[in-house]
This record gives structure tokens, C-alpha cells and sequence, in this order.
């Protein structure tokens, strides 16, 4: 206890935030052990995912002082004279972390550049590019729950930092003293125009015909930042306002109306097919709260809407970016737990296809001739013969994207449901689902990695496992990975790793049934349906031991 009161004083001393400082003071005063131990018996470590977690005083929490030693840690790893575009999102306390970013960058000697308002992460990925900055930061917690905050570096390509430069900066950071003694400089704010050059590039993506464009829209960006930059986009793209779901519309840091402020979460996208059922929409489209995540219902044949899956999705937007491309070196990518559909219709259309360990920084390293990248968690990556205007998932272009293959679509009588049931027919029904637990110890997802390595489950769902790939140790294509592939009798699979950003044991599941150019796909679709049940609980019930 002594130590941790040595440790909260230190902190004390330096903290520059009021609300912390007095957060700090109240556990001191009370002697609250467990708290205090929370909060500075451990640290957020810095990764390829930057740092991310829960709001408060101490290294172990999003802070003030957390925040300032990233970027003198980022600071010590660059040159003094160039530039850093910094963004952030609408959530709590991330306009203070990104103008606190600005003044220990500038304060070490670097350029430092401010979005002019909370903007999508895409348009952050953009800008480090456009500007030919150094490298990027991004204040966000993507769809993390409300009490998160988090920080993500890109470097000067404008892809996600990877090993052995977050290495670097951890070190770097470790070796910050005491943020107070800092030195702090003036940053720039950016104007409108670094928005209005994003919306030029991905408006420039190819959208089809731009007379068809009629199409009923619903869109929420769940109480995040994409809503002005969506609404700007599909205007000068040339489609009708979207029908925006009106409780979700503005940003808000609380996310009020969800449990979880991610479109794949339970309950998340009721207001928006709800609102999609009144109007009658063609289409509806939800981001996340920073907007790199795209997702997509559609009308079912029968009444009410269905939400697409990832999978699903990802392999409609790959064969309209490769029917609208041209070069000869194109290049499609996914990872390790997408389906393995996006593989076949590249050999469909004679390009070369990457498979990546799971994130957008491992996608977008995928080779030379890159147009279109994907994976199943909602991120994608649209491009054209120039490749894509953005290194890294883009939910504004994505969402584009899907609108103009949904307006063609019905122009020819026809709706995305008939588009996923014509790639069936060709490449067989790839039918995907997960599982996810999320834990409150994570000794509890390491456990059970463990006991799956040590005792393999024989069968799933009925199918033989036929073979398991440990990817810890990596392979001639793929760096090491905590990660379980399971390889099952008729063409399925299983893929177990613990979450990179959340404190979650994540499944992914697949199975391929054939269809034939006749076959009746709603039949296959069920009968894959019930296939993918019952492998998941048989994985869970091995999970559970």
C-alpha cells in the first residue's frame, strides 16, 4: 500500500487535469487499495493499437498524463521539423487529449497539425498523406463503451504503425520524466479544407453511373462523428439525403440509446431498421462512432430488413471494386478469420489475393497493386486503379460505395440479396458467424488458449477436425499470432483468438455448402445456418471445460 501511495502522489504532483487530480485525492483520502491498485499497479502498454482504456487517473487508465508521455514518447522517435496530423473523435476528453498532443509535439520541435473539429478517423488516415506529414495520431476509442478512450499512431504512409516502430515509441515513452516539465509549443488548426480534399478522393472512387442514384437511404452514425461527413459525401456523389435515425444523429460521448456504440452488438441498429420499416429503405447504413466501420441492412423478400454480414458485404464491395477496375497487378486482401470466399473471387477474376493476421495494418501491407481490402469486424477498404485514396478502413467510402452497387442494383430490378445469391450459386454459399465473451479477468481468455492447445476438441458441430494450425509460432506468410485455426471435415473452419483492443475471446466460424447454378440458395442457407449453430456450441462447450 505504501508503494502504491508513493506511485499516486508522483502522479499527483504532475496531473494537470482537475477532475483526475480530484478523482486521485478522494481515493488517497479514503485509502482505497483496490482502486489505487487499479489504477497504478499496472500501465496501458503501447501496441500496434496504440493505447486504449477506461477514463481516469493513473498509467493504467486515459489520461491527461498517459496522453502527454505518448507523445513525447512519439516525439522522441521522430525528427524535429516535420509535420503530425492529429484527429480526434467526440468522446469524452478526446478534444483535450489531441490538443494536449499538439503542444508536446510542437513543443519538441515537430509541426503540429489539428483537425478542425472531431472528423472520422478516415479522414485523419487521409490527411498524412495529403499533407506528407511524418506521421498521424487519432484520439478514439472506436465503438468502445462510453467510459474508453484510446490513441492510435499512423506513420508517414498513412498506414497503422506496426512492430518494430510501436516497440520503439514504448520504449521511448518509458523513458519520459515528469509530463510538467515538458516543453510546450503552439500547434496550427487545419481549415475545412482537409475535409473537403478527403471528400474529393472518395467521392472519386468508382461509383458507377452517377444518373443512378435512386435509392431510400437510412443512416445513423450511432451518436458518433460520420454523420456530417456521410451527409456531405452522398450529396456531391449525387444521392438524395439520407433518412437519418434522429435520437442517434448527434455526437454524444454518453452513446445513450446502446448498450455498445458498435453496429454489430445486439440492439444497436433497432432504431435504424425500425426507422428503415416506416420509410421503405433500399438500404440501411450505420457507422461507428469514429466512422472507419461501415455496416449494411437490406429488405428482406418477405418484409422488414436484415444487417449483412461482414463477410457478406466484404465480398459484394470485392467484385464491384474488381468489375470497375483494370489494372493487370491488382490485389485483394483479407485475414485470417474472414471468409475464405474473397480468395475465390480473385481467382475468379485473375488477381492476386493476400491473406493478413487480423487489423488494417496488417491488410494494408499486403503487396504491391492493393484495391480493395477487407475484414469480417465491419472494415473496409475500397479503391481504384490509383488504389485506395485511404490506408486503412473506411467506413464513409465503404458506405459510398455500397450505396451506388445498391442503386444499380435496383435500376436493373434487382436488390444486394439477388447479388449475394448469384455469388452463391458461383462459389458456393460461404455462410460465416461468431462468437464473442467478453471477460472482466483476462487470465481467463490466456486459460482457455491454454487449455485448447493442450487438449484440441476432436470434432465440431459433428465435422472431424481434421487438422489445427497454432499461428503463435507464425508461418512462412504470417508473423506470430495468438491464435487457434481449426480445420474441419466438409469444408469448414474455426478460428479462436483473444480481441486485440477489447477484453474479448472472439470465434469465427465458417462453413461452405455448394449451391450449383440452380440450387436453391435459401435452402443451402438454412441448412448452413444450422450447421454454423451447432459447431458454435460445441466450440463453447470445449471453451467452457
Amino acid at each position: 500500500m505504501r508503494d502504491l501511495v508513493r506511485r499516486a502522489k508522483d502522479w499527483l504532483a504532475q496531473d494537470p487535469d482537475p477532475e483526475t487530480r480530484a478523482e486521485l485525492e478522494g481515493l488517497l483520502a479514503s485509502g482505497d487499495q483496490a482502486a489505487l491498485a487499479g489504477r497504478f499497479a499496472a500501465k496501458l502498454e503501447f501496441g500496434t493499437a496504440g493505447l486504449r482504456g477506461e477514463l481516469g487517473a493513473g498509467p493504467n487508465r486515459m489520461n491527461r498524463v498517459t496522453v502527454m508521455r505518448a507523445a513525447a514518447g512519439l516525439a522522441a522517435v521522430l525528427r524535429p521539423g516535420g509535420k503530425v496530423v492529429i484527429g480526434y473523435d467526440a468522446r469524452h476528453k478526446s478534444d483535450v487529449f489531441a490538443r494536449d498532443t499538439a503542444a508536446v509535439l510542437a513543443g519538441a520541435g515537430l509541426r503540429a497539425l489539428l483537425l478542425p473539429g472531431p472528423l472520422p478517423t478516415p479522414v485523419l488516415a487521409f490527411a498524412v498523406r495529403h499533407l506528407g506529414a511524418v506521421a498521424g495520431v487519432t484520439v478514439t476509442a472506436s465503438h468502445n463503451p462510453p467510459r474508453d478512450n484510446g490513441y492510435k499512431v499512423y506513420w508517414g504512409d498513412g498506414r497503422q504503425i506496426v512492430p518494430p516502430v510501436d516497440a520503439r515509441i514504448s520504449a521511448a515513452i518509458d523513458a519520459v520524466g515528469r509530463v510538467d516539465r515538458l516543453p510546450l509549443g503552439e500547434w496550427e488548426v487545419l481549415g475545412p479544407e482537409i475535409a473537403d480534399a478527403y471528400l474529393s478522393a472518395v467521392t472519386a472512387l468508382p461509383l458507377g453511373d452517377p444518373k443512378v442514384r435512386d435509392l431510400t437511404v437510412v443512416y445513423t452514425p450511432l451518436h458518433g462523428v460520420g454523420g456530417g461527413t456521410l451527409g456531405e459525401a452522398f450529396e456531391r456523389a449525387g444521392f438524395a439525403p439520407p433518412y437519418v435515425v434522429a435520437a442517434q444523429r448527434d455526437p454524444d460521448p454518453d452513446f445513450p440509446t446502446v448498450a455498445f456504440p458498435n453496429p454489430e452488438e445486439p440492439g444497436a441498429m433497432d432504431m435504424a431498421l425500425e426507422l428503415a420499416g416506416r420509410v421503405g429503405a433500399d438500404l440501411v447504413i450505420a457507422n461507428d462512432p469514429d466512422a472507419d466501420r461501415c455496416a449494411v441492412g437490406v429488405p428482406l423478400r418477405g418484409g422488414g430488413h436484415r444487417m449483412l454480414t461482414g463477410d457478406e458485404l466484404g465480398g459484394l464491395l470485392a467484385e464491384h471494386v474488381l468489375g470497375a477496375t483494370s489494372g493487370g497487378s491488382r490485389r485483394v486482401a483479407t485475414t485470417i478469420v474472414s471468409s475464405s470466399l474473397l480468395g475465390k473471387i480473385a481467382a475468379a477474376h485473375g488477381v492476386a489475393f493476400a491473406e493478413t493476421l487480423t487489423g488494417f495494418k496488417w491488410i494494408m501491407r499486403a503487396g504491391p497493386g492493393l484495391v480493395f481490402g477487407y475484414e469480417e469486424a465491419l472494415g473496409y477498404s475500397v479503391g481504384s486503379d490509383a488504389g485506395p485514396p485511404v490506408r486503412d478502413k473506411d467506413g464513409i467510402g465503404a458506405a459510398l460505395t455500397v450505396a451506388a452497387l445498391a442503386a444499380a442494383a435496383r435500376h436493373a430490378g434487382r436488390t444486394l440479396l439477388d447479388l449475394l445469391d448469384d455469388q452463391a450459386r458461383k462459389y458456393g454459399l460461404h455462410a460465416t458467424g461468431a462468437l464473442s465473451f467478453r471477460v472482466e479477468d483476462l487470465s481467463l481468455i490466456t486459460a482457455a488458449m491454454d487449455r485448447l492447445r493442450a487438449d484440441p476438441p476432436t470434432a465440431l458441430g459433428g465435422r472431424a477436425v481434421e487438422g489445427v494450425d497454432d499461428l503463435a509460432a507464425g508461418t512462412s506468410a504470417l508473423p506470430p499470432t495468438d491464435a487457434l485455426r481449426f480445420r474441419l471435415a466438409g469444408d469448414a473452419r474455426a478460428v479462436v483468438r483473444p480481441s486485440g483492443t477489447e477484453p474479448k475471446l472472439k470465434c469465427y466460424l465458417e462453413v461452405v455448402t455448394p449451391v450449383g447454378p440452380d440450387g436453391d440458395v435459401d435452402t443451402a442457407r438454412a441448412r448452413a445456418a444450422r450447421d454454423i449453430t451447432a459447431i458454435g456450441d460445441t466450440l463453447t462447450a470445449a471453451l467452457a471445460r
